[in-house]
C-alpha cells in the first residue's frame, strides 16, 4: 500500500476524484455517532474556558469595560504598538495551544468510524503524542500569516481583501490537521500538501465548505446552544474528506496490532 506522501505525489501529478455525495454520506453517518457526545463536551468546555477568559479580561480591563458595546467597537489597530504585539501573540498562542484539542475531535470521529470506544480523554489524545509539536507549529505558522496579513490589509483600509485573505488561508489549509494526525506529516509539509490537494478540486471543496457553514448557521438559529451540536459535523466532514481522498476504510483489527499513536 502506498504511503501518504506517495499518494500526495500522485495527486500532485494526476489529481484525484472527490464525489460530493459520497463524502456527505460518510460525514453524516459519522456525525450521528459523535454528535451528542461531542456536543456535550463542547458545551462543558465552552462554559469552563469562557469563564476563565471572562475572569482574565475582567481582572485586566475591569468588569465595566466588558460590555457588548465595547466588545463590538474593539479594533486591534487602535492599540498601541506594544499592546498590538501582545494581542497578536495571545491570539496565535491560544490558537496553537488549542489545536490539539480540536484535533481530538478528529480522533473521536476516527474511533467512531472504526467502531472503537471513545471517551472524554480522547479529546486530549494529541497533547500526549508526537503530533503535538507539529500541530502547534503548523497552527502557529498559519495564524501568524492570517492575523498579521489581515491586520496589515485593514491598516491599508482594505477590509474586504483582509477578509478574503483570512478565508482563503483557512480554505487552503483545511486539511493540515488531518494530514498531521493521520498522515503523520511534518507541519510545513502538511500545510503545503493541503494547498496542493485542495487546489486540485477547489469547487468540490467549496461546496463541502458551504455545507459545513450551512450546518453552523442552523446551529446559530437554534438559540446558539444548537451550534455546539452542529460544530461536530465540521470534524466529521473533515474526517470524511480525508478518508475519501486517501481511500481509507475501516481498519482491519489484525492490521492494527502493534500500532499506536504514541
Amino acid at each position: 500500500m502506498k504511503s501518504i506522501p506517495e499518494k500526495i505525489q500522485d495527486i500532485k501529478s494526476h489529481g484525484y476524484v472527490l464525489d460530493f455525495s459520497n463524502v456527505f454520506e460518510l460525514a453524516f453517518e459519522n456525525y450521528k455517532k459523535i454528535a451528542v457526545y461531542a456536543g456535550l463536551i463542547l458545551l462543558v468546555f465552552s462554559v469552563f474556558f469562557g469563564a476563565i477568559i471572562y475572569l482574565i479580561l475582567a481582572s485586566t480591563l475591569g468588569i465595566e469595560q466588558l460590555t457588548n458595546e465595547n466588545l463590538l467597537k474593539f479594533n486591534p489597530l487602535n492599540l498601541s504598538p506594544v499592546h498590538l504585539v501582545y494581542y497578536i501573540l495571545a491570539n496565535v498562542l491560544i490558537s496553537a495551544l488549542f489545536s490539539p484539542f480540536a484535533a481530538g475531535f478528529l480522533k473521536m470521529a476516527d474511533c467512531a468510524q472504526k467502531d472503537q470506544e471513545f471517551k472524554v480523554a480522547t479529546i486530549f489524545t494529541y497533547y500526549k503524542t508526537h503530533h503535538f509539536l507539529q500541530l502547534f507549529t503548523a497552527t502557529f505558522f498559519i495564524s501568524v500569516i492570517s492575523i498579521v496579513g489581515g491586520l496589515f490589509l485593514q491598516y491599508l483600509k482594505l477590509d474586504l481583501l483582509s477578509m478574503v485573505l483570512s478565508l482563503s488561508i483557512s480554505f487552503f489549509t483545511f486539511l493540515t490537521v488531518p494530514l498531521i494526525v493521520f498522515g503523520n506529516l511534518k507541519a510545513f509539509t502538511a500545510v503545503k500538501s493541503s494547498l496542493i490537494i485542495i487546489s486540485k478540486q477547489p469547487l468540490v471543496f467549496l461546496a463541502l465548505m458551504m455545507t459545513i457553514i450551512g450546518g453552523i448557521l442552523i446551529g446559530l438559529m437554534a438559540i446558539c446552544i444548537g451550534l455546539l451540536f452542529t460544530i461536530p459535523f465540521t470534524y466529521s466532514m473533515t474526517y470524511a474528506i480525508y478518508c475519501t481522498i486517501f481511500n481509507i476504510d475501516k481498519e482491519d483489527p489484525i492490521d492494527s496490532i502493534g500500532q499506536s499513536d504514541f
